[in-house]
């Protein structure tokens, strides 16, 4: 058994609707389902690593800047740099 993270909602009929279609999964017919939700005690900024989405936008938008002017560099040169550290 092979096993996708997804992110989806619940509607108001108790439906599982998935924020993005599957890929390269139609000749799946059934799957298994884990769901995990937060409690109401729970809040959003309880997971450090949760960027919020309009900060994840920005930097999207700065890198494809940037590539799109030329100011990038080769892999290469970033790894020897995280190496040397």
């Amino acid at each position: 058994m092979k096993a996708m993270e997804v992110t989806g909602r619940i509607d108001a009929q108790g439906n599982l609707i998935l924020d993005e279609p599957l890929q390269g999964m139609a000749d799946l017919t059934r799957v298994r389902v884990i769901v995990l939700f937060s409690e109401q005690t729970e809040t959003r900024e309880d997971d450090p690593d949760d960027t919020p989405v309009e900060e994840v936008k920005a930097s999207l938008k700065r890198a494809l800047q940037q590539e799109k002017s030329g100011q990038t560099r080769p892999i290469s040169e970033l790894w020897n740099r995280i190496n040397a550290e």
